[in-house]
């Protein structure tokens, strides 16, 4: 079942016994994260905290905090079968285009189904049922998470920006430090598609300033403008934004694909779901558009040459990451659905919830990896790894130096550059028992021959790196060597058991009630 929003999946999850609510009072500080951490650590239920000190709005949390819930709000019966929808949207593309006029005759229904990925804009939407008379985020029951934080933190905020050049629309899930009542912090990352749209915007004033400062003088002055003598001509300046909570668990999710830069998380949305989001445009800010049936919008603006210090924030690392200069969010309007619901999440010491999300994004995304790489079997995010820290790849290996050569690859691919630490293993690895894992790798590697050391981009929230976003990488071949790798001798076969003796034995195991 797809859920067209948020409540829908409340009395779904309730229906399923997924779900408790907590009619307690319970407080935003600290309360509600130490709940949530030991919740998602027993495995236990989504919750609905209905008496926030404070506030009159509920909060829910822990959504995606199983592996098999994650996969039931997303619409699939398992992870796993995330990848059906995009494996028959790449099937389009790997067919090279229609040949003839049967060709495409062939095609339309899978084009139709396409067609139907795309946003749908509507003109109302219900996150625009109440429009605050004075838009204060404070009065929103955003957690005040670790004790270290610099402060209260918005987790599940899906940003939308728009590109200043091509005006494609970007939506990602960034953190919001709330400062007071109409400033947040907008903590979106250099490597990220609104800290990239950011960046446009001030590239372009600048070129459009330099292009003023070089007119001609006005009759009776001497020379051109003087940028020295001139009032900074970016103060002011404003870059749209708008924050959605509460979004459908498909849209939340898609929020945090790394999706190819100017491709709109929100097709992928629609191609997820089967059917397109709705799409409605802000109160205040015209040509940017927001998912309808989200809980809480939040419009205003960004200026590209301001920053704040936000932070620190106890991190999915499990370290809290620094308080650096960020840009801040100037609220200009809020609106909500009537009696809204708080979404959030917390991050923290694994596994927490964006384990399963990260599992998520990676069965969802492994078609494109596996084209890309038609060697590679399966790849393995051990929550433990933090997404960025560390991957294991298993490949059917056919020609010597094959192992560096994924490594490579993925380290010049999207958001997978960040990954600090490859291990690639042979295909009959398998990649969820890790035990498995450790021995075949441990067994398997010279160090002196088998690691790749190399250097370049890393996550902006690793404190080990060399420099902020810059560090070490090590790769480490696994797979069985071949004699061009260097090996000399034989490579010994793994013990395994007889099959018809292990046969027999099940049988009797199996009349000893073992």
């Amino acid at each position: 079942m797809i859920h067209n929003d948020l409540r829908e999946t409340i009395a779904d999850l309730e229906k399923r016994g997924d779900l408790i609510r907590v009619a307690e009072e319970i407080s935003t500080q600290f309360e509600i994260t130490n709940f949530l951490d030991r919740l998602v650590k027993a495995d236990g239920p989504a919750v609905l905290f209905e008496n926030v000190r404070g506030h009159s709005m509920p909060v829910l949390g822990n959504l995606y905090g199983t592996r098999d819930r994650t996969a039931h709000v997303l619409g699939a019966a398992k992870i796993d079968n995330l990848t059906e929808r995009l494996e028959a949207f790449l099937s389009i593309l790997d067919s090279g285009g229609p040949k003839s006029f049967m060709d495409k005759m062939k095609l339309l229904p899978k084009l139709k189904e396409i067609g139907d990925m795309m946003p749908e804009f509507v003109k109302t939407g219900a996150c625009q049922e109440v429009v605050w008379d004075e838009p204060d985020a404070t009065k929103l029951p955003v957690l005040r998470h670790w004790p270290l934080d610099g402060g209260p933190f918005i987790t599940m905020g899906l940003t939308f920006t728009r590109n200043p050049v091509n005006n494609v629309l970007n939506c990602g899930l960034y953190r919001q430090q709330v400062y007071g009542p109409r400033e947040i912090g907008m903590h979106w990352q250099k490597h990220k598609g609104g800290a990239d749209h950011a960046r446009l915007a001030r590239e372009q004033r600048l070129r459009d300033w330099g292009a003023a400062a070089r007119e001609p003088a006005p009759t009776g002055t001497a020379g051109n403008v003087d940028p020295k003598a001139t009032p900074n001509p970016h103060a002011g300046e404003r870059m749209s934004v708008a924050v959605a909570i509460g979004c459908d668990p498909v849209a939340s999710f898609c929020g945090a694909l790394p999706a190819p830069p100017d491709v709109n998380e929100m097709m992928i949305a629609g191609a997820i779901r089967g059917r397109p989001i709705q799409l409605v445009e802000c109160k205040t800010i015209p040509g940017l558009h927001v998912p309808a049936e989200a809980e809480i919008i939040i419009e205003g603006w960004v200026d590209p040459f301001e920053t704040r210090i936000e932070g620190p924030f106890g991190d999915h690392t499990g370290y809290y990451s620094p308080a650096e200069p960020f840009p801040v969010m100037h609220i200009e309007c809020i609106t909500t659905r009537r009696n809204p619901v708080y979404l959030t999440t917390v991050v923290g010491k694994p596994i927490m919830e964006d384990a399963w999300l990260g599992e998520a994004i990676l069965r969802f995304t492994l078609p494109i990896m596996k084209r890309q790489f038609p060697e590679i079997v399966d790849v393995s995010l051990p929550p433990w790894g933090v997404f960025h820290n560390l991957m294991i790849i298993s490949i059917k290996k056919s020609y010597p130096g094959q192992a560096r050569k994924v490594m490579h690859g993925i380290w010049g691919l999207g958001q997978a550059m960040f990954t600090k630490t490859i291990i690639v293993v042979d295909h009959d690895v398998n990649l969820r028992d890790y035990a498995e894992v450790c021995f075949r790798t441990c067994a398997s590697i010279d160090p002196v021959r088998d690691v790749e050391i190399v250097r370049g981009p890393v996550d902006q929230l690793d404190h080990a790196a060399i420099e902020p976003c810059f560090g070490g990488k090590m790769g480490i071949d696994a797979t069985t060597k071949l004699p061009e790798e260097g090996l000399r001798r034989s490579w010994p076969p793994i013990v395994e058991p007889d099959a018809k003796a292990a046969e027999r034995v099940d049988e009797l195991w199996k009349l000893l009630g073992l």
